[in-house]
C-alpha cells in the first residue's frame, strides 16, 4: 500500500474520531448544564425553606418564653410547616 494513501487514510480515521468525540463532549456538557441548574433550584428551595422554618421556630421559641411552653404552640409550628408543604406540593403540580 502506497505511503501517501496511508497517510490519508489515517487523518482521515483521526478527523472522524476528532468530530466524534467532540460533538460527545457537547452532548455531555449540555447535560452537565442541565444538571447543575437543577441542583441549583433545589438548593434555593431547600434554602427558602429553611428560613421559613427558621422563622417559625424563632416565634414558637418567643411564644415559649413569653407565655411557657404549651402544646398549641407545638401544634401552631407542625400546622404551619404542614401547611407550607401542601402548597409547595400544589404548586409543582400546576
Amino acid at each position: 500500500m502506497d505511503p501517501f494513501l496511508q497517510m490519508h487514510i489515517f487523518f482521515f480515521v483521526t478527523t472522524v474520531v476528532v468530530v466524534i468525540f467532540g460533538v460527545l463532549s457537547c452532548v455531555a456538557l449540555v447535560y452537565l448544564v442541565l444538571l447543575f441548574r437543577t441542583l441549583n433550584r433545589f438548593a434555593n428551595t431547600v434554602h427558602e425553606e429553611t428560613e421559613e422554618i427558621r422563622a417559625d421556630l424563632d416565634d414558637m421559641r418567643r411564644k415559649a418564653k413569653r407565655e411557657g411552653l404549651r402544646l398549641g404552640h407545638l401544634i401552631t409550628f407542625f400546622g404551619k410547616t404542614a401547611k407550607r408543604a401542601k402548597k409547595k406540593v400544589h404548586a409543582s403540580l400546576d
